[in-house]
């Protein structure tokens, strides 16, 4: 992304720290492997476009840079390094935080081999520096058959958009300038700017909590936004009919007396349930635009790590209820129960985990979410089915493991007669509606 009209300041702060920035929300992308491509390869790829359902394999406006003897290594350098850099985060935004230790066996991917093409956002060079803005596009099911190999949960499914108002909170007297003490750059004008700016830097539209960016109407009132705060869920209902939106956040950065820090409000409802989340962060002296950044990356990783949440379940394979990482401490944050990340490959009938009595692995097949909530309804419904386990789910298929005492061939006689059809195949046991 060209940050022509961003402030001076925020400039600065970019290219000081939106790498770390983006390393940190590579490591906590739940409330948020080194690996090289040939060059001559990543340069023949074409710009590319996702299609809908596999959006989140696509790390957006992600920033590269690199300093080398001349501006041809430069680049290389940059780009081989991006590449290994996005595909970590892009690992980290479908794999929930629990299974992160995993993704250590991914040490020795070759990221070259997965990558589906990108496109150059914006990028500028010197005769021994190049730094840009990519967007990466990954292929899916190369992806997807990589983590199912190695049998680590992920989610690969978009939570609906959510509509999100940044809200910039100047501290007292600061549109007076430096003769307050305040500087400049903590106005109502700088600080919308720098707050605005950090979220439109980030890659909204192919997170896995995917976020409409909108600007605060005239007509929310400041006592609304004030309600919200405070967990009124009538004022968030106001705010969401004002913008006629289902899913809605107010994102409110304050500095704190002093300017020693910055305090961070999400208020409203995203995908999950209504909640509020209100965190501190340290000011990098008067440089409000990277702490801004800093922010709304942690802020988009909560968002992510929410639906991450109530999607993955049960055992050590998958993310807890109870919310994950810097996520977990919101007030009234409400986490549900749901089903959830992708298939991986199922034992053959006969195997261990298929005897009678034993826990045993089903892929499930079906046409649209909506099927596949009715087959879960179905199994769930079953009484003598204990230990049931959502271990995946993509938008065509699920995995399940459960446990039935009669052993997947007596199940399937009872699921017949709701309709479904339970079968022994090459790769283990498939379920699909009949």
């Amino acid at each position: 992304m060209t940050r022509t009209n961003r402030p001076d300041g925020g400039r600065a702060a970019a290219r000081r720290g939106r790498t770390a920035i983006y390393l940190l929300a590579a490591l906590c992308s739940a409330i948020l492997v080194p690996i090289s491509v040939p060059i001559s390869v990543l340069g023949s790829l074409p710009a590319f476009a996702a299609p809908k359902e596999d959006k989140v394999f696509t790390i957006g406006n992600y920033p590269i840079e690199a300093r080398a003897a001349d501006a041809v290594t430069a680049k290389e350098r940059a780009i081989a390094e991006g590449q290994r850099a996005a595909f970590r985060s892009l690992l980290r935004r479908v794999v929930p935080v629990t299974a992160y230790n995993r993704l250590s066996r991914l040490r020795s991917v070759d990221a070259g081999k997965m990558v589906d093409g990108f496109a150059v956002r914006s990028e500028r060079n010197s005769s021994t520096d190049y730094i840009a803005s990519y967007d990466f596009s990954f292929q899916a099911e190369a992806v997807r058959r990589l983590l199912d190999r190695e049998n680590i949960p992920f989610l690969d499914r978009q939570a609906p958009q959510m509509t999100l108002v940044p809200i910039y909170k100047a501290p007292a007297s600061a549109d007076a300038g430096s003769n307050a003490g305040i500087p400049e750059t903590f106005s109502d004008a700088a600080g919308s700017d720098a707050w605005t700016y950090a979220w439109k830097g980030l890659d909204l539209a192919n997170a896995l909590a995917p976020v409409n960016l909108v600007a605060l109407k005239k007509e929310v009132h400041a006592d609304t936004i004030k309600a919200a705060m405070e967990g009124d869920l009538g004022a968030v209902r106001t705010i969401a009919r004002d913008y006629q939106a289902d899913d809605i956040l107010v994102a409110i950065l304050e500095p704190e007396a002093g300017l020693k820090k910055v305090r961070v409000t999400l208020a409203g409802k995203d995908a999950v349930a209504p909640f509020i989340l209100k965190r501190t962060y340290r000011l990098d002296g008067p440089d409000l635009a990277y702490t801004a950044e800093l922010s709304a990356v942690v802020a988009l990783g909560v968002l992510e790590g929410r639906w991450k949440a109530i999607n993955v379940r049960g055992g050590d394979r998958v993310a807890s209820t109870t919310g994950a990482g810097y996520g977990a401490s919101s007030a009234n944050a409400s986490y549900g129960g749901g089903e959830i990340a992708r298939p991986a490959p199922v034992p053959r009938p006969g195997d261990n985990d298929s005897a009678v009595g034993s826990p045993f692995r089903v892929a499930v097949e079906f046409r649209d979410m909506g099927e596949w909530q009715r087959i879960s309804r179905q199994l769930s419904g079953i009484p003598e089915i204990s230990e049931l386990d959502v271990e995946g789910l993509s938008t065509r298929g699920a995995r399940v493991s459960l446990r039935y005492p009669g052993g997947p061939q007596s199940l399937a006689v009872v699921l017949a007669q709701q309709g479904l059809n339970l079968s022994a195949a090459g790769s283990g046991w498939i379920l699909t509606q009949r």
